[in-house]
């Protein structure tokens, strides 16, 4: 029986993943948060950052020190730029301090595929085999609750993967036909991206493609379909910035290898997330949509058959703050910790 509360702190407190932490920790009953980071408004309360947690009494934001976030923390989620937590990780680990990491830096088994597609040397090699993938509906569970460190998956690979992995596991389609389509809300590029194509006048009333063909979320979504299919596989990947705060709404197509009806394949996924919490799996073509799972770690998945083409379509929607960063991470610290997954965790959408 825990005696005292998980201690938990935040590194890059300040940014929208952080502050999604911030809100979802502080209704979880069993921890208590003890540091803050952030390099923006060292010194400073949270609250500055985020005025909606004035009421609040949280420790003050400060700058990251490796030493103080040992002292202080059980668990550490860090949710710096990419290229931070792969700096930090082996000392916390060290202190005995167990980290998830919501960058991209421990995601990739290969060093050599993270330098290709993230354009810089790995720094903590030695640490990619030990850590864990943390997408909980496709990874087992013992795998989570061992692990001292969980690389929390990308936006879009969540909602991809969540939408193929029952056709892929079972070979029902044509693996070179993979195509995934997918739209994301601003908050997505993060707080600090300040280009301008994220000013107000230029995404407002406005949608566009990017990262063609080479968006980074794309290896990620590759090794773990080749880990569910047992086989190398390659997509076809297409993000697209949309004009919403929040949200990701995922398409995929691929040729089914048999005939199958939209009903048997719904009650295939329906038996594949089964005990799966966080998966809703709904009636044929009754296809979600993003405000149906805003501020939640719900995924809601949809899908179809075009029969005349022999195609499956299938639609996922996850809020790409919660299920697609804060809310995924909380759950693999529920895990970590021999919590029930969905602790602290089953809040309704906020609607509309």
């Amino acid at each position: 029986m825990r005696h005292r509360k998980i201690h938990v702190g935040i590194g890059g407190a300040s940014g929208y993943a952080g502050g999604e932490l911030v809100r979802l920790l502080l209704q979880h009953p069993d921890v208590q948060i003890t540091y803050l980071s952030s390099h923006t408004y060292a010194g400073k309360s949270i609250s500055t950052a985020f005025p909606g947690f004035a009421a609040h009494h949280l420790p003050p934001l400060e700058e990251f020190d490796i030493q103080r976030a040992a002292q202080k923390t059980d668990i550490l989620f860090l949710a710096g730029e990419t290229g931070f937590a792969m700096q930090v990780a082996k000392p916390l680990l060290e202190a005995g301090v167990r980290l998830i990491d919501l960058s991209a830096d421990f995601r990739l088994r290969d060093p050599a595929v993270y330098a290709q597609w993230y354009r810089r040397e790995h720094s903590a090699i030695d640490l990619l085999d030990e850590a864990a993938y943390g997408l909980p509906e496709l990874v087992p569970h013992s795998q989570l609750r061992e692990a001292r460190l969980v690389a929390n998956p990308g936006c879009y690979p969540t909602a991809a993967l969540l939408a193929l992995a029952p056709v892929m596991a079972q070979g029902w389609v044509d693996t070179e036909s993979l195509v995934i389509d997918a739209k994301s809300g601003v908050s997505g590029a993060g707080r600090s991206k300040f280009g301008l194509d994220y000013h107000f006048a230029e995404i407002n009333e406005s949608m566009r493609a990017y990262g063609v063909p080479s968006h980074r979320h794309t290896p990620e979504i590759e090794q773990k379909l080749s880990d569910v299919a047992g086989r190398a596989i390659t997509v076809t990947f297409t993000p697209h910035l949309i004009p919403v705060t929040r949200g990701i709404l995922c398409t995929a197509y691929a040729k089914l290898v048999r005939p199958f009806s939209a009903h048997e394949l719904t009650v295939h996924y329906r038996r594949f997330y089964q005990d799966k919490t966080f998966v809703v799996v709904r009636d044929p073509g009754d296809f979600p949509a993003t405000k149906h799972v805003a501020g939640t770690n719900y995924c809601h998945i949809s899908l179809t058959v075009d029969e005349r083409r022999g195609q499956l379509v299938v639609t996922s929607v996850i809020d790409n703050l919660v299920k697609g960063a804060a809310g995924q991470a909380v759950q693999n610290m529920n895990l970590m910790f021999g919590l029930a997954e969905s602790r602290g965790l089953e809040l309704p959408p906020v609607f509309p």
